[in-house]
């Protein structure tokens, strides 16, 4: 069967406005490399951040002593943030008992870490 009304034409660009197209497209995608690379490049310059000389642990301090240290903190912050959930309401009590299980969780992990370098 033939069509009353023809297809019109594939490209109905003038031609004289295509090389503007073109020009646009590489344009747009010049600017969308500088923007990756701006974004996900490091600079070249770039150098590794110092970290603070504040605090300081020894060098010569073992692994053992360490674990054992953070153990102890780990312990005396589950009990201050424990006092501190029995004096707060609502969310803020439930927020202070989520910090609370954080800290027993970690605290767990250092006691366990702990065994595993000194095995009783």
């Amino acid at each position: 069967m033939d069509k009353l009304i023809p297809d019109p034409p594939f490209n109905t660009i003038n031609p004289f406005s295509e090389s503007s197209i073109v020009e646009d497209l590489l344009t747009d995608q010049a600017a969308a490399q500088r923007a990756l690379d701006y974004y996900l490049t490091p600079p070249a310059e770039s150098k590794p951040k110092k970290s603070s000389t504040m605090f300081v642990i020894a060098p010569d301090v073992d692994n053992e002593s360490l674990l054992a240290h953070a153990c102890e903190a780990l312990a005396s912050l589950n009990v201050m943030a424990s006092n501190l959930a029995f004096e707060l309401e609502s969310a803020q009590r439930s927020s202070a008992l989520a910090i609370q299980q954080m800290v027993s969780l970690v605290e767990l992990a250092v006691n366990r870490a702990l065994d595993n370098i000194d095995p009783a």
